[in-house]
C-alpha cells in the first residue's frame, strides 16, 4: 500500500531487480468493493497506467488481484511488451458460500487466467494466498491454487490450497513466438472498430 498524501492511498506493487534495485512500481487500476474488503473506501484507482518492466530475466507485466478479471488490462499489458503477466492475488471463499459456489468460483478464476495467456500469447503467473483471515463475522478462506500458465493456456505448474509453498518452472520465450504465429490474435485485431469499448453501458 502506498500513501500518496493524507487520506489518499494506492494499492501498489514494486518490481525489484536481482541486485535489489527498484525498477518500477505499478498502482492497481481496478478497485473492487466486496463484502469484508471495501477497497473503494480507502484505495483510489491507479494513475500510472499499465506496465512492461524490462528485467534480466524478461519483460514483466505487473497487475494486482481484481485487475485479473479484466481482459483489457491483460491486453494492454501484453501490448506494452510483457512476456510474463504477474497477478499477486488475495481471493477466496466466504465459508458460508463455499459448499454451493466454491467449485464454480475457483473454476472461473482458473479459466480467466488461462484465457489471458491464450488471448495474448504470454505467460501468466497467478499467485494467491492460502489460509483463513478472520474479519469479525465475515471470514474469508483463501483458495491458493497459485499457478504458472504458458502461452497456449497449459498450466505448467500449480500449488495447493493448504500451505505456503514455492513454485519454480523453466520459462521458454520461444513459446510466445510460436503461440502468436499459430494464434495471431494480436495481429488480427480490428482497432479501427473498437471505439465502442470506450463507452460505459450505464451511460447508454
Amino acid at each position: 500500500m502506498k500513501k500518496k498524501t493524507h487520506g489518499f492511498y494506492h494499492n501498489t506493487s514494486i518490481v525489484i531487480s536481482e541486485k535489489g534495485k527498484i525498477l518500477s512500481k505499478y498502482r492497481k487500476m481496478h478497485i473492487p468493493d466486496d463484502p469484508g474488503y471495501y477497497e473503494k473506501f480507502y484505495f483510489t484507482p491507479g494513475d500510472l497506467g499499465f506496465k512492461s518492466v524490462k528485467t534480466k530475466f524478461g519483460k514483466i507485466g505487473p497487475l494486482i488481484c481484481w485487475d485479473q478479471w479484466f481482459p483489457e488490462a491483460a491486453r494492454l499489458t501484453a501490448l506494452k511488451g510483457a512476456q510474463i503477466i504477474f497477478y499477486p492475488t488475495a481471493i477466496g471463499w466466504h465459508p458460508k458460500e463455499k459448499k454451493k459456489f466454491g467449485k464454480s468460483q475457483l473454476d472461473s478464476w482458473i479459466t480467466m487466467q488461462k484465457s489471458h495467456a491464450i488471448a495474448n500469447g504470454t505467460y501468466v503467473v497467478a499467485i494467491n494466498r492460502v489460509g483463513t483471515e478472520k474479519k469479525g463475522k465475515k471470514n474469508i478462506e483463501f483458495w491458493g491454487n497459485s499457478m504458472i500458465i504458458d502461452p497456449s493456456g497449459q498450466i505448467i505448474g500449480k500449488l495447493g490450497s493448504k500451505k505456503e509453498e514455492i513454485l519454480i518452472r523453466e520459462i521458454n520465450y520461444k513459446k510466445i513466438d510460436s503461440a502468436r504465429e499459430h494464434w495471431p490474435f494480436l495481429r488480427d485485431r480490428r482497432i479501427d472498430f473498437y471505439k465502442g469499448i470506450l463507452k460505459n453501458p450505464a451511460d447508454e
